[in-house]
């Protein structure tokens, strides 16, 4: 009589070998294979301030916030000739869900898109928030325009105050 044990084949330390080595064109194939994972796991969609998408890819900062205590209008007339002078003024944008509260323009400057959001706060009326978001070509943030943008809004609000 045979033992069950005897009639099974046991691996042998030759086959063990044979089936963990990965051959050096399959661990190059793995790599390309992970990285290009990655890619695509780092890239996606990003909304912009006028409620449209774009390419983004996840790392990076590219929006800043800024609060005012000037009204709407006067913020939004200091965005307008900023962009004016800086770029090309591709859209402006009202929601049509509020009136003159909310205002978003599109504008290219420096080979970047650009969105600049201008709304009334809804806890203090007399305080309106700007948001600038800026984009590169490469769907990464650019923090450093939208940081100029913001400051350069804030000189030519006082300097467009100082006139009145």
């Amino acid at each position: 009589m045979t033992n069950r044990r005897d009639t099974k084949r046991r691996p042998t330390m030759k086959s063990i070998k044979f089936m963990t080595k990965i051959p050096g064109k399959n661990l190059r194939n793995l790599h390309l294979t992970l990285a290009a994972g990655l890619i695509i796991a780092a890239t996606g969609c990003v909304r912009t301030l006028d409620d449209s998408h774009t390419g983004s890819v996840w790392f990076g900062r590219d929006t800043f916030d800024e609060h005012f205590p000037r009204s709407v209008d006067q913020l939004y007339a200091a965005a307008y000739t900023v962009v004016s002078r800086d770029g090309a003024l591709i859209s402006e944008y009202v929601p049509h869900e509020t009136t003159n509260e909310t205002r978003t323009l599109h504008a290219r400057i420096s080979n970047c898109d650009v969105w600049i959001k201008v709304k009334s706060e809804s806890h203090a009326p007399e305080v309106t928030a700007l948001i600038v978001q800026a984009r590169t070509p490469q769907y990464t943030g650019n923090e450093t325009l939208a940081n100029q943008l913001d400051t350069e809004i804030g000189i030519e609000l006082e300097h467009l105050n100082n006139k009145l």
